[in-house]
């Protein structure tokens, strides 16, 4: 087979360069045109400027509310404890814008001096319950247990002589009761032979004067005989009765007196040896009750001690005195004697409607202006706290046809360094408030 050939082709050959510069010069020509065209509309056409569509500046939305400005933390009326009642101002330490650390006394009331003295007695009274309950740990003195140890000795040998001295004086009565029943016992046996002899006398004179061998005057003789030997006995019967009566009375009376004095000097050594075992014996109920007082001594002092710190009046916080209600001598009242803030951080408080609160959130800004031009300009805080309560308008209106009696919650805004240091000085100054939505 030949070589094929394309019947399509021209008769005769175009260079390819010279058709690519052909071509660049009609495109060329072209653009040029039209450019031309263009430039000649512009310069026909009237001047009219293009129209830009117009745009609203966004709105800020705000609430805006009646305040106050506060130092952070409140305005503090120090004053004494309740239990300080009467007291005056002793000494104040400090003026109206005098800045002050927590702690840092304040003022001293006209009773330091009183309470003073008051604690140097409780610390008295520590020391002597103390000494106290040392003596009891330590135990009786070495004198005084060789004194009574002495007290007891004595005693015993007044028992041991009494009891000797009884035994005797018995004895010496029961002895003579012996003798005087013996003498006595023989004189009666003696008289008791004389009145038989007596009686067969008798009765031998009678058959003998009956017989008339003797005479009536023997006979009477014989009868007195017989009645003086009668008498006699009788006589010393008695007398036998009475002394052995006397005697064993005596002998009972010896002894009760003895038992007695024996039973007072048993129940003295008795209770001398109590005593002496009382001072020896450290005993742990007297440690307990000497340990007991000086607690109490202890703790009456602490009491004194807090009594005496209530006569310092101190700052609970840093801040600076704001105002002085009550100077030296005079009595403190319901005021109590300064006013303390911490200006250094001025807050507003903010009275919103009940209505709108539900707008307000914590972290929104806020402008704030006075009402009374008390200071220029605005100042700028943030909300930092919203109040739980509802209640009345704190803060006055200027506009007298206002509702007083409007409900409000108060807000507080935290004014920012800047501010505060700008009002430090306007404590419940009345300020307008702008929160920003």
């Amino acid at each position: 087979m030949g070589q094929a050939t394309d019947s399509n082709k021209p008769s005769f050959p175009i260079p390819a360069k010279q058709w690519a510069i052909a071509v660049s010069a009609l495109g060329l020509l072209a653009v040029g045109t039209t450019g031309i065209y263009l430039v000649q509309s512009r310069v026909n056409q009237p001047s009219t400027p293009l129209a830009t569509p117009q745009v609203d500046p966004p709105k800020i939305q705000t609430i805006s509310a009646l305040g106050r400005l506060e130092p952070l933390g409140e305005v503090i009326n120090l004053a004494p404890p309740p239990n300080q009642g009467g007291a005056k101002v002793g000494q104040l330490l400090v003026q109206e814008g005098t800045k002050v650390k927590k702690e840092q006394i304040i003022a001293i009331l006209d009773n330091i001096g009183r309470k003073k003295a008051e604690l140097e007695v409780a610390k008295e009274g520590v020391n002597l319950a103390r000494a106290n309950l040392a003596i009891i740990q330590a135990g009786a003195k070495t004198g005084e247990i060789q004194a009574q140890t002495a007290i007891i000795q004595q005693l015993e040998a007044e028992l041991t002589g009494e009891i000797t001295t009884n035994q005797a004086t018995i004895s010496r009565l029961e002895t003579e009761l012996a003798g005087e029943k013996q003498q006595q016992t023989a004189t009666i046996e003696r008289l008791e032979a004389e009145l038989k002899d007596a009686q067969r006398e008798e009765k031998r004179y009678q058959l003998l004067a009956q017989d008339g061998v003797i005479s009536d005057a023997d006979l009477e003789k014989r009868q007195l005989a017989l009645d003086q030997a009668q008498k006699s006995l009788n006589e010393a019967r008695e007398r036998l009765s009475k002394t052995v009566k006397i005697l064993e009375q005596q002998i009972v009376e010896e002894k009760a007196k003895s038992n007695k004095q024996i039973k007072s000097l048993t129940q003295q050594i008795q209770e001398a040896k109590a005593t002496l075992s009382r001072i020896a014996e450290i005993r742990p109920v007297d440690v307990q009750k000497a340990q007991a007082e000086v607690n109490q001594a202890k703790a009456q002092f602490q009491e004194a001690k807090e009594d005496l710190d209530l006569a310092y009046i101190k700052a609970p916080r840093d801040g600076t005195i704001l105002k002085i209600h009550s100077y030296p001598g005079e009595k403190v009242d319901d005021n109590g004697i300064v006013e303390l803030g911490e200006i250094d951080q001025m807050i507003v408080i903010a009275e919103v409607y009940e209505s709108e609160i539900n707008q307000i959130k914590i972290g929104q800004k806020a402008l704030v202006k006075s009402e009374n031009k008390t200071f220029p300009g605005e100042l700028e805080g943030t909300v930092q706290e919203i109040g739980l309560q509802i209640g009345k308008k704190d803060t006055l209106d200027t506009d007298p046809a206002a509702n007083v009696d409007v409900r409000v919650i108060e807000v507080k805004i935290l004014l920012d360094r800047a501010s505060s240091k700008k009002v430090s000085g306007l404590t419940y100054a009345k300020v307008i408030t702008k929160i920003i939505l």
